[in-house]
């Protein structure tokens, strides 16, 4: 018996990374009898039944207790997200980027706030989003594919953890990638964009070594544009530059809309916070009350 790591999922076969190689593996039938099923993500014990095929194979006979599952993507054991946007090309929708922010936060994961493209960037385009984002409670990073101290930063911050990687499309997801994860062969630009229409759309979560016990979460779909079930009020909470602010609001709790002697709106006008953030707040506070409420179990009961 060995323990490793399940990397990929493929129709019933599972890839598992140990100190030996990469195993291919099916999961004991026992698994079904416990209505459980094997996550990429799960550290396992796993025994080995073929050493002599490519790739060599085994069974999984064991799950060990999971740090945390998440449900889409369908993996487990994750520590943290990293959430990529270039400075430029494209330029960021700051209203995306709150609304990516919100939905790691809500999922229970530790961000950081990844600006790619700082080659091709102003220095003034950098220093506003520094600047706008220096409270957001995420450790923010920017990085360019062609400055390799930046990327020993980030590298820092990744190692030794499981990192879900997530952005729009066109801020250098697989380049970064490729970078990151030696062997990855992710496909990127113009090679990208030209066999598109004929590329194969199944996609499925796998875990891309960076060394050691560093993995990225490679998934498509982590993020939507829709914000996750919340209730308005909630919202405020997502927003940590708000928190030291709130206890000098008339009232409590303040949404921080309309209310007089608001701290929080005295704050973003008198530039102590982030404007733009403020703005986006007010809009995304507008779009969950236009939501039918949240249902709730115990307001059955």
């Amino acid at each position: 018996m060995i323990n490793g790591r399940i990397i990929k999922s493929i129709a019933g076969f599972y890839e598992v990374h140990t100190r030996d190689g990469i195993y291919r593996c099916r999961a004991r039938g026992l698994f079904r009898a416990l209505g459980e099923k094997p996550l990429v993500g799960d550290e396992v014990v796993m025994e080995v039944t073929d050493e002599v095929s490519i790739p060599k194979e085994g069974n999984v006979v064991r799950l060990l207790p999971r740090r945390n599952r998440l449900i889409r993507p369908n993996a487990a054991n994750v520590d943290q997200a990293l959430i990529l946007f270039a400075v430029v090309h494209p330029r960021p929708s700051t209203n995306m980027l709150d609304r990516f922010l919100i939905e790691v936060r809500h999922r229970g994961l530790k961000s950081i706030l990844c600006f790619n493209k700082t080659d091709l960037a102003e220095e003034e385009e950098i220093r506003h989003l520094r600047e706008t984002y220096s409270l957001c409670g995420s450790k923010v990073l920017f990085i360019s594919a062609r400055d390799e101290a930046s990327l020993d930063v980030l590298r820092g911050e990744l190692e030794g953890k499981t990192t879900v990687l997530t952005g729009p499309s066109g801020v250098g997801k697989s380049t970064l990638i490729n970078l990151l994860c030696p062997g990855a062969d992710m496909q990127t630009g113009e090679l990208s964009r030209k066999i598109s229409r004929g590329r194969n759309t199944t996609r499925h979560v796998e875990l891309l070594s960076a060394g050691g016990d560093t993995y990225l979460v490679d998934t498509p779909g982590f993020t939507s544009l829709y914000l996750p079930e919340f209730e308005p009020e909630e919202l405020r909470l997502y927003y940590e530059e708000f928190a030291p602010l709130e206890k000098r609001c008339r009232f409590g709790p303040c949404m921080h809309i309309s209310e007089p002697d608001c701290a929080v709106r005295q704050a973003a006008e008198e530039g102590s916070i982030s404007a733009e953030r403020y703005s986006n707040y007010r809009e995304l506070y507008e779009e969950l009350r236009s939501r039918k409420p949240v249902y709730r179990k115990k307001d059955k009961e």
